[in-house]
């Protein structure tokens, strides 16, 4: 016990004695390490990370353990691995580390300061005749309960999975739309490709959403729409052949049974290139003088 007691003197409370003197730059840099927590947490909450880490921290309670009981070999071999550990835990992750970083570069604050001096139509990924196009198409083949999956590519460019399927370079259109995913056509199976306002590919290979938390339920097409939304930024329309219901999927969130106007909703806010945070610097420039 007196080992434990002299280790976490040396070792803990010695980090918790204050500064003599506090700056403002400790203050930002507590309120950076903050975020960078908080934004770390978020990022394992929404993936598979959140096991994995916890066997990560399992193994690490076992060295602290070790140490404290100086199992010298063990501690000996921890240490000589160590290098080959962090390298295999940047391969283990790497998905995850891939989809956090794209999030930081398509952050609204990033995206904001970028868009600033940009006219509003030149704001928006696609028109909003594309956006009406999309609605209309979704919910006539709703009624007829004719399946479709169509991915809107955002600011993640979605190439590799274009060159899975066959390249069109069309004109959106409802009426396109509904000829490609009829049934028994060469084009209906797969999913369609959207860029800016044409339509790039069809009949494109998506991955599948190993999330178990998806209702068994759901066919491949809800999942592969669930997937490609986890592995990019892009916008998933998705409509149901055995119920009819249109849903969309978003940062691996899937919203199901959706209506024309909360679909029509949801597409004019992935329209948008930044939000209106970039709106309110403008207006405040404008006001300014700059």
């Amino acid at each position: 016990m007196d080992a434990v007691l002299g280790w976490l003197q040396i070792n803990v409370l010695s980090w918790l004695k204050p500064p003599k003197t506090i700056q403002v730059i400790d203050i930002v840099q507590i309120a950076l390490i903050a975020w960078l927590v908080y934004r770390m947490i978020l990022w394992m909450k929404n993936t598979r990370a959140y096991t994995l880490l916890r066997g990560i921290l399992f193994i690490l309670a076992f060295v602290v353990l070790a140490n404290l009981l100086n199992m010298e070999v063990i501690v000996w071999l921890m240490g000589n691995l160590s290098v080959v550990a962090f390298t295999a835990v940047v391969i283990i992750f790497q998905p995850e580390l891939r989809k956090a970083l794209e999030q930081m570069g398509h952050s609204n604050f990033v995206n904001s300061l970028m868009a600033i001096n940009r006219s509003p139509e030149e704001n928006k990924r696609f028109s909003d005749h594309t956006v009406s196009e999309l609605v209309r198409a979704c919910f006539e083949m709703s009624e007829v309960k004719t399946g479709a999956l169509i991915v809107l590519e955002r600011e993640t460019h979605l190439y590799e999975y274009e060159n899975t399927g066959i390249p069109l370079d069309a004109v959106v259109s409802s009426q396109l739309l509904v000829n490609i995913f009829e049934h028994n056509t060469p084009l209906h199976d797969g999913a369609v490709i959207i860029r800016e306002n044409r339509i790039a590919a069809a009949t494109c290979y998506l991955p599948l959403s190993d999330n178990m938390d998806l209702s068994k339920k759901l066919g491949t097409r809800h999942r592969a729409g669930v997937g490609i939304s986890e592995q990019s930024d892009c916008f998933v329309l998705i409509v149901s052949e055995e119920t009819g219901a249109v849903s969309y999927a978003q940062s691996g969130r899937l919203h199901a049974a959706v209506s024309p106007s909360e679909l029509r909703r949801a597409l004019q806010e992935a329209q948008k290139i930044y939000d209106d945070s970039a709106r309110i610097l403008k207006k405040g420039r404008k006001r300014n003088g700059i």
